[in-house]
């Protein structure tokens, strides 16, 4: 999730914790730790594919954010001489940061919580990285329980408690809603070539009623969105091509190897010109996200001077043909494709015209394509 709802996550388990005892201090130190995990969005690890799949690992995993958690808890209840609840402290400490994972696990981007047991990326995808809907309630209970922290101590807890049961529960009302989802695709699918396909479910920016649906099938994937208020069981899907068929040369390649992994098979392949615009080096996490990266044409640091880029996209973030996270990793050189490392294809977003699409397509299912999307 964004900053500012772990950070706000984090204040509200802080003053949970230790409100009545410490205060502000409690809800900004739950603040600080509650934001702590994504400081590896600053680290580079020297290949963009890396930097993409390396997120939210070791930082995330819960085994590794319990070790450290005594010691931060120690070190605050020293710091604030109240040695007294150190075992509040640490509590407090503990809660700030595995929280911070867990909800990053709702998003569907992949969060590596149990290493090192195993590096499998939980994605639950139930809701976008950015809602106001979960964010708004943890504000609006810390802002009420700082305010009256003094003057109705038990007023204020019960406001602070309020947005974190607020919070939790429209995590369960998007898993609920994933589901229902789900379930229309299904029987929409039911007695079709694509009943066996893979389907993905994710909510659209900034909501729970309208859901972008994935279904892939050998050579392409259907994209296509339901609202929850659509009537019955019809889903318009609009058809891909995927050019898999490229990756038969390069499958012994780490990065397409990840890849396909990181992303759990929903990704997209295609050809594009030799000028394709790439990040210039390995730039980390948050540069990539806020597209403040140098560019140049993937020709000019790959073989195969004038030969078509081979790119896989990760299909769960964007829509196309706007992607968060697209990367070159192979060139048509001579008639062949030969891999060429990776190279980061820069973020591309919709319009700004797609809010008002979405806001249509909420309540009309007629309201056809989004904006950049073409049928085909």
């Amino acid at each position: 999730m964004d900053s500012l709802t772990q950070a706000a996550l984090g204040a509200a388990v802080g003053t949970a914790v230790l409100g009545r005892r410490a205060g502000a201090k409690a809800a900004v130190w739950g603040a600080v730790l509650g934001t702590l995990p994504d400081l590896d969005v600053l680290l580079t690890h020297g290949d963009p594919v890396k930097d993409f799949t390396f997120h939210r690992a070791e930082s995330h995993a819960l085994f590794y954010l319990t070790l450290v958690s005594p010691l931060l808890g120690w070190l605050l209840a020293r710091l604030h001489r109240d040695v007294e609840a150190t075992g509040r402290w640490i509590l407090l400490a503990w809660l700030a940061l595995v929280t911070h994972a867990l909800l990053d696990a709702f998003t569907i981007y992949g969060t590596q919580l149990l290493l090192p047991f195993t590096d499998y990326p939980v994605g639950l995808g139930s809701v976008f990285i950015i809602d106001p809907l979960y964010t708004v309630p943890l504000l609006a209970g810390v802002g009420i329980a700082l305010a009256l922290r003094r003057s109705r101590p038990g007023a204020a807890a019960r406001a602070n408690a309020f947005g974190l049961l607020a919070s939790t529960m429209y995590l369960g009302w998007s898993l609920a809603a994933q589901s229902h989802v789900e379930g229309v695709v299904h029987r929409a699918l039911a007695a079709t070539p694509l009943e066996a396909g893979k389907v993905l479910a994710t909510p659209m920016p900034f909501n729970t009623l309208l859901w972008r649906v994935v279904v892939m099938d050998p050579s392409g994937y259907h994209e296509g969105f339901v609202s929850l208020l659509d009537d019955g069981d019809r889903v318009d899907l609009v058809r891909h091509e995927s050019r898999t068929d490229l990756l038969a040369p390069l499958g012994a390649e780490w990065n397409v190897q990840r890849l396909a992994w990181f992303s759990k098979g929903f990704y997209g392949v295609r050809l594009e010109s030799a000028q394709v615009s790439t990040v210039v080096g390995s730039a980390g996490t948050m540069s990539q996200l806020l597209g403040a990266v140098p560019v140049a044409a993937a020709a000019a640091s790959t073989p195969g001077e004038n030969g078509e880029r081979v790119v896989i996209s990760d299909l769960r973030m964007g829509q196309t043909p706007f992607f968060a996270f697209s990367f070159v990793v192979g060139a048509v050189d001579g008639g062949e494709v030969v891999p060429t490392g990776s190279l980061q294809v820069p973020t591309r977003r919709p319009p700004v015209e797609s809010l008002g699409w979405m806001w249509q397509r909420i309540w009309r299912q007629d309201a056809g394509l989004p904006p950049g999307m073409t049928a085909g």
